[in-house]
């Protein structure tokens, strides 16, 4: 309900601490998923990947906007489909510069998944409002290091089929557009100092799993996917981001019934839960269409929580997973669906997940006695350093932590040259036996 009650807010016009709305997608239409590339022309900042998947470039004209929280607003009418899918919107990392990117070998996170309600286009309300609060990502768009390697460009993605609708809907006749999409940034403006230390590694973006294709879980048969992985440096307040969502409509499907899902970090549960909500009467309103999961008549939350796995007009949850401190090293996490039936060999869960949190070695200084101060900053090539005690290291750090250059000194000067190494964020740690302190540099 929690989308609901922002977007009251926000026609009522009471949501005090919004001080910016940005528009990001402005009612495109998406097309028959199954079917060929259409040629329809779009906005001329906004690409059309696939009938199902629009991409834009967020500016750095948005990116200044964008304050210290982060609602993503988004309004679907019906078009010519009326049964529920799956949409969601999504973050691509683009290496800089680049004028377009592959989406299929292009680092992708998820930011929000939603189903479509049964809708009639003919019959209001043809408007389902979704929000989900993404204040974490403004860590990562606001973040000076990440903007130095990446510029960010936001999906709107939305599979739709309209081949019922063509012979159940007025009007649809022969047509193959199937949804309308708006997507806003609701925020803050509000001046805030650009971090440099975040740390970001998508995991697994949207991949499906289930019990009986050749890559989809760790062994054909069960419902199991592990994902390893190796952290530089230790990663402070870490994180997961977590999306599933179960389906296969089939008698005795995944949709139809909850499944529990346990979620494990380095062979210990973390997570255990079951999808799916208290009730999926608040929804009603805009299942306009009669061949839904509805009924004439209210049930009872008994009765949605027997066999409903998620509401049509609903958002799938986001889960947010409090890790506390990693350790360097490898890490592996793991989600198993035991009892998960796809009957038939039909069903699947899609996955995504990444994880967030703060590197230790960027932007931090150890307070000890040393002490050093370092010209030129921005510098192109030559870095000297003039410390209070004699110099044992010195060593440059990328921003994630992986050692480029270490240098063994016995003098309280000293210089190192980074004009092999691409423009962006570096640190110095400088080590004597006064202690040893870290400051961040930038290469130009």
């Amino acid at each position: 309900m929690k989308h609901f009650y922002l977007f009251l807010l926000l026609a009522l016009g009471i949501f005090t601490k919004v001080d910016a709305q940005i528009n990001i997608y402005d009612n495109v239409l998406f097309y028959d998923g199954y079917a060929g590339l259409v040629d329809e022309p779009t906005a001329p900042d906004v690409v059309r990947l696939r009938n199902d998947l629009f991409t834009k470039k967020l500016t750095p004209e948005i990116l200044s906007q964008i304050g210290s929280y982060l609602y993503l607003d988004i309004s679907i009418s019906a078009a010519c489909d009326n049964y529920d899918r799956i949409g969601n919107v999504n973050l691509a990392l683009v290496p800089k510069g680049d004028l377009s990117y592959d989406p299929a070998t292009t680092s992708r996170i998820e930011l929000g998944r939603f189903i479509t309600p049964f809708m009639n286009k003919n019959v209001a309300p043809n408007l389902v409002p979704y929000s989900y609060t993404n204040d974490n990502v403004v860590k990562i768009l606001k973040d000076t290091y990440l903007n130095t390697l990446y510029d960010f460009w936001i999906e709107f993605e939305l599979f739709g089929v309209p081949y019922a609708a063509q012979t159940q809907i007025a009007g649809c006749s022969g047509r193959n557009d199937v949804f309308f999409g708006t997507l806003n940034f609701i925020t803050e403006q509000e001046a805030m100092i650009p971090p440099d230390n975040t740390f970001l590694l998508p995991l697994n973006f949207k991949k499906d799993l289930n019990n009986y294709a050749a890559g989809a879980s760790d062994e054909i048969g069960t419902t199991v996917r592990t994902i390893d992985f190796t952290l530089p440096s230790q990663i402070n307040n870490a994180k997961f981001y977590l999306i599933t969502s179960n389906h296969g409509s089939n008698s005795g499907g995944e949709e139809y019934n909850r499944r529990w899902h346990y979620i494990s970090l380095d062979g210990t549960q973390i997570l255990q839960y079951k999808p799916g909500e208290s009730t999926c009467e608040p929804y009603r309103a805009y299942n306009t269409q009669g061949n839904g999961i509805y009924g004439a008549s209210p049930r009872t939350p008994a009765q949605w929580q027997s066999f409903s796995n998620w509401c049509p007009g609903s958002v799938i949850p986001i889960r947010e997973i409090e890790l506390g401190d990693l350790s360097a090293g490898s890490h592996s996490f793991q989600i198993s669906v035991p009892d998960a039936v796809f009957v038939g060999g039909q069903g699947y869960i899609p996955v995504s997940l990444y994880l967030q949190g703060e590197n230790t070695v960027l932007g931090i200084e150890h307070f000890t006695q040393l002490d050093f101060d370092y010209s030129p900053n921005p510098t192109k090539d030559i870095i000297n350093v003039n410390a209070n005690a004699a110099i044992n290291t010195i060593a440059l750090y990328d921003i994630q932590g992986r050692v480029l250059i270490t240098k063994t000194v016995d003098a309280t000067k000293a210089s190192i040259n980074i004009s092999d190494y691409t423009n962006g964020v570096y640190f110095l740690k400088i080590k004597s036996e006064k202690g040893e302190k870290t400051k961040k540099i930038i290469k130009e």
